[in-house]
């Protein structure tokens, strides 16, 4: 039994940490090559369509809230510890949920490490030019998540975005499906539960 409840956490484990490496590689490869925002043009994919182009977020998704960085840095901590409560008394149950979970906890630890500014970007003359900031900026740690997706929809381009966003509206989605179609536990499974707690993880992997 204990073997089925770690195989569960190792899944989550893996799942949280290959979305984190891939999207800190991602970020770190693309503004490499394509530099700051606005130091080139759009690498375009499908023309018009689907693209590549870096930019600096210090909002939350769709730019909300920008310049609150702090708040936004306690609420993924909040997350994260809420995430850590989940799989210690339940989600250890569920292999659905430990792959949904380690995608959230890999979205919010991607872009948590960028509002922490744990990469070596610093503003320059060019980013506060663009940002309209003051000079003495230059030099100082970006805290701003790294985005470099973009899509357009017609003539409109949707905002751009991160593979960390990407892992935590997947999870989001996967969750709800989750909530959709998976009934509430009948009282007397509920009962089942706190009297043999092994045997009824055992049968929900079945």
């Amino acid at each position: 039994m204990q073997k089925s409840r770690a195989s569960r956490l190792v899944l989550f484990s893996v799942v949280a940490l290959s979305g984190l490496l891939f999207d800190l590689w991602t970020k770190h490869w693309i503004f490499e090559t394509l530099g700051r925002p606005g130091e080139k043009s759009v690498w375009w994919i499908v023309p018009k369509i689907f693209g590549f182009q870096t930019s600096l977020n210090q909002g939350a998704l769709f730019g909300v809230g920008q310049g609150q960085i702090p708040l936004f840095v306690t609420l993924s901590f909040v997350a994260l510890a809420g995430i850590c409560w989940w799989i210690w008394t339940d989600v250890t149950r569920s292999r659905y949920l430990s792959f949904t979970l380690g995608l959230i906890t890999a979205g919010i630890l991607g872009n948590l490490w960028d509002r922490c500014a744990l990469h070596d970007m610093t503003w320059s003359s060019l980013d506060v030019e663009i940002w309209n900031c003051s000079p003495e900026m230059i030099g100082k740690p970006i805290h701003a998540v790294r985005d470099w997706i973009l899509v357009m929809i017609g003539d409109y381009p949707w905002p751009n975005f991160n593979i960390a966003d990407s892992c935590l509206v997947c999870g989001a989605i996967l969750i709800g499906i989750y909530a959709l179609i998976t009934p509430p536990p009948k009282p007397e499974k509920l009962a089942q539960e706190s009297l043999d707690p092994e045997q009824a993880a055992s049968d929900s992997d079945r």
